[in-house]
């Protein structure tokens, strides 16, 4: 059935007849490639996201004539996985940037209320999956903290400069063996150490008290009975093991990221940084969380489009005598001991 997407009257007021618009576009008419090449997603995904955000869209647009969900979904997908700017990407499905800087608002609102639906983290995750990679015993999740970079805000605000010396956010990532995120906080700035992103995030109050698994950290995290991290100067073949086990599961999280920023260049920091407000960008980056998982949850595969340049070695933490956890030391230890000798 073809889904006729009717442009708002605005833009014939803005520009007049002779401005590039689209007075009826027909899904039927242009190839699945068209669709794949210039919003990132195939057909049967995007009908299906229209339909999952027809309400909250149509509630935000209560215009006479207000532009059509299916015209919002477009226009937030282009920009979300072009990269571009929304002038050219508004150019391109025939709306004005007015237009189209409303329907990335919109459609970015809309996906934001449905992140509790899309991303859950429950305790009662199979150890089988991750097990099968690499060995690994216990592991529920693995941890990451990542940056976005973001325009300086108005304010003279140096806490969103992070230790590279550019503006960002700061985004805490818990994924599973396939990429599906469990848990996605974007809202930190990005001069924030992981560590203390950790502390004051909703997901370390959570699994304060877990037992008998954990969630995988690099070398830049604390050793928490319910986060396991690398052994620093491993000396023991037994110990060797366990730390090549845990990079090649950990590198999940690392690739899961890769596959999300290269599908939605719009995080793609090497493409230029995010035009909005640090709580605006934050927004955009929770709004790519939710495609990605709901397009995973879909069938599509999470790293169709990954990049494969080499990974970036953290710095190992620097921790205080006083700060060490010897509970969770002496549990580590005797996995090391159980699994890895």
């Amino acid at each position: 059935m073809a889904i006729p997407i009717a442009i708002l009257d605005c833009d014939l007021l803005l520009h007049g007849r002779g401005h590039k618009t689209l007075d009826r576009f027909d899904l039927d008419s242009v190839s699945d490639d068209f669709l794949l090449t210039q919003f990132g997603f195939p057909r049967e995904f995007i009908l299906y996201l229209v339909e999952l955000l027809r309400e909250s869209l149509c509630r935000r647009t209560q215009r006479s004539r207000a532009i059509s969900p299916e015209v919002q979904v477009l226009a937030a997908l282009g920009f979300y996985t072009s990269g571009s700017f929304q002038t050219s990407m508004g150019d391109t499905i025939g709306i004005s940037q007015a237009s189209m800087s409303r329907c990335v608002s919109n459609v970015t609102k809309a996906l934001v209320e449905k992140a509790p639906h899309f991303i859950t983290f429950s305790r009662e995750q199979s150890f089988q999956a991750f097990h099968r990679i690499a060995g690994f015993p216990g592991v529920v999740g693995v941890l990451d903290c990542v940056q976005v970079a973001i325009k300086a805000p108005n304010s003279e605000d140096s806490s969103y400069v992070n230790k590279k010396g550019f503006h960002s956010v700061g985004c805490q990532l818990v994924c599973n063996a396939r990429g599906l995120l469990l848990s996605a906080e974007t809202h930190w700035p990005g001069g924030l150490k992981d560590t203390d992103v950790l502390e004051r995030s909703d997901l370390c109050r959570q699994l304060q008290d877990t037992e008998k698994c954990w969630l995988l950290g690099d070398c830049r995290y604390p050793l928490r009975k319910w986060l396991m991290t690398p052994v620093n100067s491993p000396e023991s073949p037994a110990e060797f093991r366990y730390n090549l086990a845990h990079t090649a599961t950990h590198e999940i999280v690392d690739r899961t990221f890769r596959a999300i920023q290269t599908r939605f260049r719009c995080l793609d920091g090497t493409k230029g940084y995010l035009q909005y407000s640090p709580e605006r960008s934050s927004s955009i980056l929770l709004a790519c969380c939710v495609l990605h998982n709901a397009s995973l949850q879909s069938g599509l595969d999470a790293w169709t489009l990954e990049r494969t340049e080499p990974l970036e070695q953290p710095e190992s933490l620097q921790q205080r005598p006083e700060d060490r956890d010897s509970q969770a030391e002496e549990l580590r230890k005797q996995l090391i001991l159980e699994h890895f000798s």
